[in-house]
Parts: C-alpha cells; sequence; structure tokens
C-alpha cells in the first residue's frame, strides 16, 4: 500500500500502467518511494522478474529514477512551463524592460524578401520528396560557418535553437541522464531539460562562459551532456573568450563521451568573435538561430555537427513536421543576399545601450554584467524586494528566478527599449531600490 493506492496488474505492461496512472492522478506524488521489486512482487502475486520489467518500463519512460539500494522514486514533475509563471504583470502606465525582444527598429523589413520567395514558389513550387535543405541556404550559412571556425559537418535547417536543443537531446539521450547547463541560464533550457525526464546539473557562468573547475566537477559525476552559450548568454550577457575556450576544451577532452551543444542565437547581433567548442568530443551540436537579428517570427535555425548526430535529427524530423518551410528558407535566403540588415551597426548599437547602462550603474554604486547582446544582468541581495521596488518606481525587470537553479539572485534588464534619456533615470530606480528599505512608523 502506497499512501491508500494499490498498485494493480498481472503483467510488466499492466503494472508500469497502474503506476503511471496513479502519478498522473497525483495519487503517487513526485519523490514517492516505491516497494522494492520482491515485496512489490509478493503483494501483486507475481514473479519478481515481471516486476523487474515493469520498472524497467517506467524508467525508460521517465516517470521512476532508481538509485541503486535506496530503491526506486516516483521522479520529480517535468518543468515544462514553471518559469513562465515567474513573471511580473506590467501595469499601465510601468516600462516594460523584461521581455528580452530585440527592439523592432533594429529588424529589417520582411515583406520583400517574403514576396520574392513567393514568386519562387510559384516558379518552382515544392514538393513531397523534394530537398529539405534550401542549396543556397545551405551554402551562405556554411560559408558563415567555416569563417568563424565551426568544424565541418552536415548541416539542417529546425524551427528554432530551442527545437533544435531539444532534438539534439532527444537523439542521444534517454530519461534520467544529467544535463550539464549554465546557471543562470536560458529559462527554457532549464525548463526543457527536465520535461525530457533528463536531470539538470548547473555550471556556474562569469562574463567568459561557463566555468572551467564546474564543468570538469559536473561531468566526472556523471553528466553525459554539455549546452553552452557562445555569445549573448540568456541572461547574463557572457561570450566565451579564446582562454575559456582553450581550458574548456581541455576538460572535453577529458571525457571525449560528452555531448556538446552550442547555442548561438546571437549571431548577427553580437560583434565579438565565436570560439567554438565544437569537435572535440565524438558528438556535437552547433545551433545558430536567424530570430534576435531578423525577428522572433523567424523560426529558423541551421544546425550541424557530427554525421551520427545529424543523421538522426534529421530521421527523427522526417517522421515529424518533415521540413522547415522552403519559402521561409528563401526568404532568409533573400534578407542575407540583399544585405538588408547592417549586423555590425545593429550589435554597435546593443553594444551602446549596454554600456550605457552598465556604466550608469557602475557610478551609482551598482555592479552589473553584459558584454554581449541585448540583456544585463544585476545581482541583488534581494530579488522579490528590488523587483517590487522597480515595479513601484515604474520599471518592470525579470526576476532572476526565471534563469537560476542555486545560482545567487539577480534581475535581467533588456535593453533593446531603452532610450538615452532613459538610462539615467533607469539606473536612478535600480540603485534606490536596492538599498534599504525605507523605514516604516506605525501609530
Amino acid at each position: 500500500m502506497l499512501g491508500g493506492y494499490r498498485i494493480e496488474g498481472r503483467g510488466a505492461a499492466e503494472i508500469a500502467a497502474s503506476v503511471e496512472r496513479a502519478v498522473g492522478s497525483g495519487e503517487l506524488e513526485p519523490g514517492q518511494l516505491l516497494p522494492s521489486m520482491r515485496e512489490l512482487a509478493v503483494e501483486v502475486g507475481v514473479n519478481p522478474n515481471t516486476v523487474a520489467a515493469a520498472y524497467r518500463i517506467l524508467r525508460e519512460r521517465g516517470v521512476i529514477e532508481t538509485a541503486g539500494r535506496r530503491g526506486s522514486r516516483v521522479r520529480p514533475a517535468p518543468a515544462t512551463t514553471g518559469r513562465d509563471h515567474i513573471r511580473v504583470d506590467v501595469p499601465e502606465g510601468v516600462r516594460d524592460v523584461s521581455s528580452g525582444n530585440p527592439d523592432p527598429a533594429l529588424l529589417p523589413p520582411l515583406a520583400p524578401a517574403f514576396a520574392a520567395a513567393a514568386v519562387q514558389g510559384d516558379r518552382e513550387p515544392v514538393l513531397y520528396g523534394d530537398d529539405a535543405v534550401e542549396p543556397e541556404l545551405a551554402r551562405i550559412a556554411r560559408a558563415g560557418l567555416d569563417a568563424d571556425g565551426v568544424p565541418d559537418g552536415p548541416l539542417t535547417v529546425l524551427s528554432g535553437a530551442l527545437d533544435g536543443v531539444e532534438r539534439v537531446l532527444a537523439a542521444h539521450l534517454k530519461p534520467g541522464d544529467t544535463v550539464a547547463v549554465e546557471d543562470p541560464g536560458w529559462g527554457r533550457t532549464l525548463d526543457l531539460v527536465p520535461a525530457l525526464g533528463l536531470r539538470t546539473a548547473g555550471v556556474g557562468v562569469d562574463d567568459e562562459g561557463p566555468l572551467p573547475d564546474d564543468v570538469r566537477r559536473v561531468l566526472e559525476s556523471g553528466a553525459r551532456a554539455l549546452i553552452v552559450t557562445d555569445r549573448a548568454q540568456n541572461p547574463t550577457g557572457a561570450a566565451v573568450t579564446a582562454p575559456r575556450a582553450r581550458a574548456l576544451r581541455a576538460v572535453l577532452r577529458e571525457h571525449p563521451g560528452t555531448l556538446v551543444i552550442e547555442d548561438d542565437h546571437g549571431h548577427g547581433i553580437v560583434d565579438l568573435p565565436l570560439h567554438p567548442l565544437a569537435g572535440v568530443t565524438r558528438h556535437w551540436a552547433f545551433v545558430r538561430s536567424v530570430a534576435k537579428a531578423y525577428g522572433p517570427d523567424l523560426r529558423l535555425a541551421l544546425l550541424t555537427g557530427d554525421d551520427v548526430t545529424v543523421d538522426r535529427v534529421r530521421g527523427r524530423q522526417r517522421l515529424g513536421p518533415g521540413w522547415v518551410s522552403l519559402l521561409l528558407q528563401r526568404a532568409v535566403v533573400r534578407l542575407w543576399a540583399d544585405g538588408v540588415l547592417d549586423t555590425c551597426a545593429v550589435a554597435a548599437e546593443y553594444g551602446r545601450r549596454r554600456d550605457l547602462l552598465i556604466g550608469a550603474l557602475a557610478r551609482r554604486g551598482v555592479r552589473a554584467h553584459g558584454r554581449s547582446g541585448m540583456n544585463v544582468w544585476v545581482p541583488v541581495p534581494d530579488e522579490t524586494g528590488a523587483v517590487a521596488r522597480l515595479l513601484h518606481a515604474g520599471w518592470a525587470v525579470a526576476p532572476g528566478a526565471r534563469f537560476r537553479m542555486s545560482a545567487p539572485p539577480g534581475v535581467r534588464i533588456t535593453v533593446s527599449a531603452l532610450t538615452d534619456e532613459d538610462i539615467a533615470v533607469l539606473a536612478d530606480a535600480v540603485a534606490a531600490a536596492l538599498g534599504p528599505a525605507p523605514a516604516r512608523g506605525y501609530v
């Protein structure tokens, strides 16, 4: 008996289904210790091998986890949307610097590119069985990857950076495996990993990227994969430097079986050079999105990697959506070919706004981070209090809890919507929000 619930079934599939139903209904809670295989076999009247097979099914489905002699427990519920609820509702009259969105004024016009792609589509309709990747897109993308030192490998197209990360993880890992992730890091990644039945192990981040000692520690503890944001790290703005890349590659050489996934979502809005880690381990993937530079609704990312990884991703994609729209791919080719976006100017403008804000905060005694991208990370002693005070002062910032596991508290400020006149006002508000709370009098 488990809190009043009785596991039932005569075969392994029936026993597994009984446990899974109870987990889904809440009758068995996350962390609940299950009976040993021998105990449950006696209780339901079956051979212990049948229970062993049932528990194996449940582990493979990510329902339970087994820790040797400590027994089997119900896995924690996947955090599929939990961090999305950690946000600030922006009242009327409050400036929103929490969104993480690009500045619409720095995005290129899309209509001409899509019109040209539509004309090409009318002339050369895309049919089932056609190539899944537009040849000219592959050519231009491969030239850019070559210029940035990303190793040669097959290339495919996916629906955004997170789609690429998910497909690569699913191609190699099984429920219960551990993935090393940046902490603080992108909230969607921190949600995605447990949603796939995987465990997260945080590695610290400074302005130069993941800390090598932290990466070594989690890999030595059994982590099978590492996800790294090369530039414009969300939320801290970190960018992997050449010395840090050398140190990380040295750690990865000690663990050649590690799956390395690199996210270069900041391509096109960052003027710092890329220092990739790709190719050090047997299996690797490098994902480059167009959303930040050309518009969030352009759900397109390029993925390259080792032959096995890309082949598995392509095979699974064929069984699902099949391919990313060639109309979209051709529109992106037109955007690139026509040079509608001055990426250097865009990167410089985001950099100017970040530097102005970080400098203004420093003059007020507030330390902040933001080497690249469109966000500034401000460490705070009291995250909830800082968010509330800033909201009262007319500024909505992103709570650091959306991006953290065990990292110290902070808030994220997106500079995209800031004008030069805003900087001093916002810096004053942040400095005041981090100061001591005003004294209250009672009568």
